[in-house]
């Protein structure tokens, strides 16, 4: 059965509404509607021509990227001014419409923008070693809230899961009890509606407003850091009393509550009260898994072969972001080259990745890097560079850091300070400990051992002397 116009551009905003940040797509896209499809082409009106000619430069090309994931064939996005707003008075346009009982919903529920995504369920949630804990403790939070891991803070670095489970929760919660009061926000969100409550001295609403919500869902913590005393101190009221009254609170951040430099230390606790849990990198097995599942989801089973899945998966090792990513590029490429999805199309359309993921291939006489080292040890643990460089302290990525930075020092005698600062700018003290703990662990443990001198010999083609075994350094 063919789709209506309004359902295919549906489709394709849900996709914008997961890849563009929350305030460009309720500006430019969420005023837009479908108005016909004529040929390979949707045509959609926008309120008015400067919103058209916006969307057409910044969005058109994005949006028919996706027309090959969500519908299966390619499709052309063109905007045009909406005949109907053509008609309408110059003042009108400031005139928001009628309520409708789509537009109702949110409120009835508690609901609050950004929308919720009918994607970010927890059916639809792949499960692995790396976020089994965060998941199970967010399913336990939507069965009974505020009874159980109050508040729920969930870590991790960008792209792997953290927004999914948070909304999982919302949706869960709604579907069990439909009346329940529900905020989700983001950090910046909160603070810019402080503000404008102080202006508008509206601060009692603003209060009601979050005191008396039954789940706060509050997105990227750790930029309270630095914040004004005025945001943390209403933070942190807001906080004490949805606690005392039972209600749930979920937190995400990019690190654990104690690496948020700058939260006042009564936060810092309050975080730390329930449920910490981090989501880490998907490993080879779990990629797989999040590959085929999304395969799954937008009907592409048939389009895209097991050997190419495995191809991604064991290429493209970051977050699940990217390797979303991936699958939309390859589709789009294979379309515009009219090619079927084969390993070889993959490396052709995925080769800025694998350039960069391959950038250990160096020429014989390229000089060895801290750099270099991180791409080894990444490669070698099937982690990133980012997640190297990153705050978070997960075991995944814990080790490979230490030893990268035992690497840093062990063949380029790089200074304690410069260390620190090529991964994420850590202190002298950090990094010491870093040095010392590899020297520990290498003297018992014969197979971490083997590893880094794997290591080491695949860092033999760059142009300095590298011993062909591990030695022990004094760590300053």
């Amino acid at each position: 059965m063919s789709l209506s116009p309004a359902e295919v551009w549906k489709r394709l905003l849900d996709r914008a509404r997961q890849e563009l940040p929350d305030q460009t797509f309720q500006a430019w896209l969420e005023p837009t509607e479908a108005l016909s499809i004529e040929g390979s082409t949707i045509f959609v009106g926008a309120p008015d021509q400067f919103t058209a000619d916006w969307n057409d430069s910044k969005h058109a090309e994005l949006l028919s990227s996706y027309a090959p994931i969500v519908l299966g064939h390619p499709l052309h996005v063109a905007f045009r001014v909406n005949e109907e707003r053509k008609k309408r008075s110059q003042m009108d346009f400031f005139v928001g419409p009628p309520p409708t009982p789509a537009k109702l919903l949110p409120a009835q529920n508690g609901t609050s923008s950004p929308p919720l995504s009918e994607r970010y369920t927890f059916d639809l949630f792949v499960i692995g070693k790396s976020n089994e804990l965060a998941a199970a403790a967010a399913n336990a939070v939507s069965q009974a809230p505020g009874k159980v891991y109050n508040p729920l803070f969930i870590y991790g670095d960008t792209g792997i899961g953290k927004t999914h489970l948070m909304q999982a929760i919302a949706h869960e919660t709604l579907k069990r009890s439909p009346a329940t009061r529900i905020t989700y926000i983001g950090t910046e969100q909160f603070m810019n509606e402080l503000i404008s409550s102080m202006l508008d001295r509206t601060g009692p609403e603003f209060r009601r407003r979050y005191r008396e919500t039954d789940l706060l869902l509050v997105d990227d913590v750790q930029f309270l850091k630095g914040r004004k005393e005025a945001t943390q101190e209403e933070f942190f009221h807001t906080f004490n009393a949805l606690y005392e009254a039972g209600r749930q609170i979920v937190l995400t951040s990019d690190r654990p509550p104690s690496e948020i430099a700058g939260l006042e230390a009564r936060l810092v606790s309050r975080f730390q009260w329930g449920m910490v849990a981090d989501i880490g990198l998907p490993d080879f097995e779990h990629r797989v898994a999040i590959l085929k599942q999304k395969a799954q989801l937008d009907r592409l089973e048939l389009t895209i072969p097991d050997d190419v899945v495995h191809f991604i998966a064991e290429h493209v090792r970051s977050n699940v972001r990217e390797l979303e990513g991936s699958i939309i590029k390859l589709l789009a490429y294979a379309s515009l080259k009219h090619k079927d999805i084969t390993v070889e199309v993959a490396r052709e359309a995925l080769r800025d990745k694998l350039r960069a993921i391959e950038g250990l291939e160096q020429e014989g006489n390229a000089s060895l890097t801290i750099l270099a080292i991180q791409q080894a040890v990444a490669k070698e643990w099937g982690v990133t560079v980012d997640g190297l460089r990153s705050k978070t302290r997960t075991k995944t990525l814990t080790t490979p850091r230490q030893i990268a930075m035992y690497l840093a020092r062990e063949l380029l005698a790089t200074q304690l300070v410069e260390i620190g600062n090529a991964f994420g700018g850590r202190d002298h003290s950090t990094v010491i400990h870093s040095l010392e703990k590899v020297q520990q662990t290498i003297v018992q443990d014969s197979d971490l051992k083997s590893r880094i001198n794997r290591i080491r010999n695949s860092l033999e083609t760059f142009n300095v002397r590298i011993t062909p075994r591990v030695e022990t350094t004094r760590a300053s």
